[in-house]
């Protein structure tokens, strides 16, 4: 009897999402705000679900969401874009992972008995963005290609950060002593390594493809591959998710990137989906990333009102934080509105869920506050971004973000020699060759 209600609920689901996503179309609110809601109400509010119950389930099928949604957004995104992104993306990376580490640790400090070392922890566990939402809704909005990309990039970069400081400050609160050279070096290795490796995969995987071309229309095996790259290097402890991004950016730019030495054993040519692959990736991630909304929704406690209290305070500021951010990593000639959106997009994902748990399992005093707290910040910080999205979307909103950002100096237009320089004419590469 419980599994033909399972299937029945999957299937209602499923019906549900798509008339989410048309709803979407007609009155822009996001479908990720009612997948949440879907989630909230069979989990900690009925009680019906528990995420307990998917048991090693979960963590794999929210783990392959974020493996396809990366890797379909790196394979579509071409080298010159990406390289113009690069510089915004160090930049707001940097800034909204410290930024949030400290305000978030001092707020955390200041209501709490945590103590400096565990409320920094609280703060960096929460220091970046989930890739998953934030790669969902820079498609659905009107951004400039730059500014959605310098947002999907933030999400899988802040990756980097958000695993090698709370790991490092939980070693440092067990032994008693933070070592900063450890810390810096453990991020740059996690980062290099692991963009690396999802290169080499890709080149790798180009020789096989052109090698034997009947592998190129089989649909599951290159996201195979990608699975093989994802879990061997998590196996090596550095970053997956960056990985994957890179094998798909690889994978999608080898005309570019190909090594002239290889240049008789790989395509020469991007690898990019045919339209039957495409529309199975596509309806694939529609799919994983329906239940993985579903699936946070249920993850979410809300037994104590004064964590979730807590979590939303924090919440807040980092949203009033996020506006100075965005103004000092950005040109002066990105457009307001882009602005805007990217300052109302800082959600926080399953990561995080799963790194809180760690102070918890660990034995760590106190842990259960922060793996509380945490659990708030993501439901907060995922309902206030698929709301104010909304309202910058579709309300006056999007006046007053786009009024607060002219008046710190982004205008929408380069206005530099300089500036103009910095953002090359898009006709530009096409008119030279």
């Amino acid at each position: 009897m419980l599994t033909a209600v399972t299937i029945v609920f999957v299937g209602l689901t499923i019906f549900l999402s798509h008339y989410f996503a048309a709803l979407f179309k007609r009155t822009k609110i996001p479908d990720v705000l009612w997948l949440f809601t879907i989630g909230i109400l069979l989990g900690p509010v009925s009680g019906l679900v528990h995420p307990d119950s998917f048991g090693a389930v979960g963590p794999v099928f929210t783990t392959i969401t974020l493996i396809f949604i990366l890797f379909e957004s790196g394979i579509d995104q071409r080298l010159e874009p990406l390289i113009r992104a690069l510089s915004g993306t160090a930049k707001i990376t940097t800034y909204n992972f410290v930024g949030t580490c400290l305000v978030a640790g001092s707020i955390t400090y200041f209501y709490t008995d945590l103590g400096v070392l565990r409320s920094l922890m609280l703060g960096s566990i929460v220091g970046g963005t989930s890739s998953a939402v934030i790669t969902t809704l820079a498609r659905q909005f009107n951004m400039t290609e730059r500014s959605s990309t310098t947002l999907v990039l933030e999400s899988a970069f802040s990756d980097v950060f958000t695993l090698a400081v709370p790991l490092t400050l939980l070693s440092a609160y067990s032994v008693g002593r933070v070592d900063v050279a450890y810390m810096t070096g453990q991020m740059i290795a996690a980062f290099l390594l692991a963009a690396m490796l999802g290169m080499a995969g890709a080149f790798f995987w180009s020789v096989l493809l052109n090698q034997m071309r009947t592998l190129q229309n089989t649909v599951f095996t290159t996201p195979a591959f990608v699975f093989i790259i994802y879990g061997f290097v998590e196996i090596l402890n550095f970053s997956g998710p960056i990985a994957a991004l890179a094998f798909g950016i690889t994978l999608g730019n080898i005309d570019v990137l190909g090594p002239p030495i290889m240049k008789n054993v790989i395509s020469r040519k991007p690898i990019s989906l045919n339209d039957y692959e495409r529309a199975f990736f596509s309806e694939a991630v529609f799919l994983l990333r329906t239940f993985f909304f579903v699936y946070i929704g249920i993850s979410v406690r809300l037994h104590d009102w004064w964590p979730l209290a807590l979590g939303a305070i924090i919440t807040g500021a980092l949203f009033l934080l996020r506006i100075p951010i965005v103004r000092l990593s950005v040109p002066r000639s990105t457009p307001p509105k882009d602005a805007a959106f990217m300052a109302v997009m800082i959600p926080k994902g399953l990561g995080a869920a799963v790194l809180a748990s760690l102070p918890v399992q660990q034995g760590i005093p106190g842990g259960e506050i922060i793996q509380a707290v945490v659990f708030s910040i993501i439901l907060c910080s995922t309902f206030f971004t698929t709301i104010l999205t909304f309202l910058v979307d579709k309300t006056w909103l999007s006046n007053v973000y786009e009024w607060i950002f002219r008046m710190m100096g982004i205008k929408g237009e380069p206005n530099s020699a300089e500036e103009a320089e910095e953002e090359p004419n898009e006709e530009g590469p096409e008119k030279v060759e």
